[in-house]
């Protein structure tokens, strides 16, 4: 047994190990939102780089910023910021890497100005950014800042101790400005449309609640590249900290599981320069949209999808919701008729392909992903993935079944939650759970009261073709249940 610290990873025996020289690396990047995903996909990316004998000025500064960050820190302290990452294969195989590419993790309450010092270092041109679909301040109904978020009067009231990456962003870009530097690149990588966009969006108006002037030169100087990241990456269990102790004799507190395949498509707006991630697969493009795009409303919207109808089912994992075919050949259904005649020219995609490869990968059943993970802030995923598809089908005189019906599983997901008939296991995370356990709970008198939340669906309830389909496929799912509901839509 070895316990992975930077002492011992040369003792690791049948597993890949970084064979540079991390002494001699220096932090280039600082990411704030240190979670699986980046530690599975971004983190790797750098890692293979690395390992290729190049880009060793590019390593990475993890910072935590939410309370439970604080254990984090504590292993990333423990084992001096190397993880495991092991990739889970449809055969039962596991694909184990030790990745060295994070140089260092600071847990911002501790101490604010070291992460500030991080930001205003000139070796750190590039602050990236994995703080969840619903971590960017805004109305989840208009899609805009939202000035009057919580944590927003937070970080102005006590801007010395932000709850947020964006003040830390905004303060570390104002220094920087102020030593006349040049200012980093911000580069989100959520899962949103256009997240290059609205990082952009939210730092820029955070600014400007701050000094206009401010706000101005942010953005005019600093680049926001879009970009497109996939990989699905399950939360760490103890079953994956034994498994990685048992298979390959590694003690390690927090490795990372993943599937095989991952995807990184940015836009190359990097005036301050970037790693050569080229070198290891990264597709640099002039415009990511029609890529995230293919993405959100096909992968994205399919995992709200195997949650909302597969909980009701009893399925736990993905893998078990996938193998029931109702839901897979909803999912393909869905994808094809109505996702697919959103997403326009896809040049040198084969679409038909991409299509059948998720929902192999959905079916993985090394995986062992949650639907209660895939449900966890649905009303920013859903808002984010779904209802705009359903907007431009409905825009465009197409009728929106299947959508629709996404919806109406959502709403009797939350109905079976405010009834009770849910474990508390299998209740997701929602800052808007109230709401809408009060919303599906009242439809037994007001028939689409979920439909007319305005944080959610702002007038989409005043549409007469999007409010008839939801009512019909309320109503089926009430009085036939899932399976029998999804028959009758693809049929």
């Amino acid at each position: 047994m070895t316990k992975l610290a930077s002492a011992t990873v040369g003792h690791v025996i049948g597993v890949p190990t970084p064979s540079y020289d991390r002494d001699a690396a220096t932090v280039g990047i600082v990411h704030f939102g240190f979670g699986n995903f980046h530690r599975s996909h971004q983190a790797m990316y750098v890692d293979r780089l690395m390992e290729s004998g190049v880009g060793l000025d590019w390593g990475i500064c993890g910072v935590g910023i939410l309370p439970q960050d604080a254990h984090m820190r504590d292993v990333m302290r423990d084992q001096d910021c190397l993880f495991t990452l092991v990739l889970r294969h449809p055969d039962g195989s596991l694909e184990p890497r030790v990745v060295g590419s994070v140089l260092d993790y600071l847990f911002a309450p501790d101490d604010p100005e070291a992460v500030w010092a991080r930001l205003t270092d000139p070796a750190v041109r590039i602050v990236s950014l994995t703080v969840t679909e619903g971590g960017y301040l805004k109305n989840p109904a208009t899609g805009k800042f939202d000035p009057e978020h919580a944590s927003v009067r937070h970080d102005l009231a006590d801007p010395a101790h932000p709850e947020t990456a964006f003040m830390y962003i905004v303060e570390g870009l104002r220094r920087r400005r102020a030593a006349g530097l040049a200012p980093f690149t911000v580069l989100s990588c959520d899962n949103l449309q256009g997240n290059g966009h609205i990082a952009q969006q939210t730092i820029v108006s955070l600014a400007r609640l701050i000094d206009e002037d401010l706000a101005e030169w942010i953005d005019r100087e600093v680049r926001f590249p879009n970009c497109m990241v996939d990989r699905i990456t399950p939360a760490t269990t103890d079953d994956d900290r034994d498994a990685v102790l048992r298979e390959f004799g590694i003690e390690d507190a927090w490795p990372v599981p993943g599937e095989p395949f991952t995807q990184w498509i940015v836009e190359d707006e990097f005036p301050t320069g970037r790693p050569a991630l080229e070198q290891v697969d990264v597709q640099f493009v002039e415009d990511v949209k029609p890529y995230e795009l293919m993405k959100l409303r096909l992968l994205n919207a399919s995992h709200q999808a195997i949650a909302y109808f597969g909980a009701p089912l009893g399925y736990v994992l993905v893998d078990e919701a996938m193998a029931d075919t109702s839901i897979s050949d909803y999912l393909m259904a869905y994808m094809t008729r109505e996702a697919a005649p959103t997403l326009g020219d896809l040049p040198g995609i084969d679409l038909d392909d991409y299509m059948r490869t998720l929902i192999e990968r959905f079916s993985n059943p090394r995986m062992s992903d949650t639907l209660v993970r895939l449900a966890t802030d649905g009303s920013n995923r859903m808002a984010t993935f779904t209802l705009p598809a359903i907007r431009e089908n409905l825009a465009a005189g197409r009728t929106v079944p299947l959508g629709a019906a996404m919806v109406a599983a959502w709403a009797a997901y939350w109905e079976l939650i405010g009834r009770g008939e849910l474990p508390d296991s299998q209740v997701p995370e929602d800052v808007l759970a109230e709401t809408m356990i009060a919303a599906a709970l009242a439809e037994e008198q007001n028939p689409t009261a979920f439909i007319e939340i305005g944080a959610l669906f702002s007038d989409l309830a005043d549409d007469e073709v999007f409010r008839r389909s939801y009512l019909q496929a309320r109503a089926t799912l009430k009085d036939r249940g899932v399976r029998a509901t999804l028959v009758d839509l693809v049929d």
